[in-house]
């Protein structure tokens, strides 16, 4: 996909003939570091913490309480046994609110900040669990394949 000055800007990764050439894509920089950490690892690495969680508003005398930057955070459903969330004691109900320092509103944010450069690097996640605001250290492993279910 290029842009009006010739400028290549995505790549095409599906198209549907009926819908008049609609396509999909993905962006240039990520398919850049698709291709170079493919170059570099023969893969592409992606951290893992071994969470379920979904999105959330959090209400605002809670934001206000512990001067949150966002007023959205990622809800922990679920902390998978023997993941480095668990080893670092995250829990249930858990509310992901920043990591390093870098406000995580949803797991949209939680994916991207979780990079190839924090595989086997201690992250310093804050969540609020009850009525605490804590920071938990948790070294994200690279993502298992074995994870991964054949479609």
């Amino acid at each position: 996909m290029v842009n009006s000055r010739g400028e290549v800007v995505g790549v095409n990764t599906a198209t549907t003939p009926s819908a008049q050439g609609l396509c999909f894509s993905i962006a240039i920089d990520t398919a850049k570091r698709v291709a170079s950490q493919i170059l570099q690892h023969g893969k592409v690495r992606r951290s893992y913490i071994g969470i379920g969680g979904q999105d959330i508003d959090l209400p605002r005398n809670l934001v206000r309480h512990f001067q949150l930057p966002a007023e959205k955070a990622v809800f922990v459903t679920a902390v998978e046994e023997g993941s480095p969330s668990r080893r670092a004691g995250l829990k249930d109900g858990d509310v992901i609110v920043a990591l390093d320092g870098h406000p995580v509103s949803g797991m949209d944010d939680l994916h991207r900040l979780l990079t190839e450069e924090r595989v086997e690097v201690e992250s310093v996640f804050t969540v609020i669990r009850r009525s605490e605001k804590l920071d938990l250290r948790i070294v994200p492993m690279e993502f298992p394949r074995r994870l991964l279910k054949p479609g």
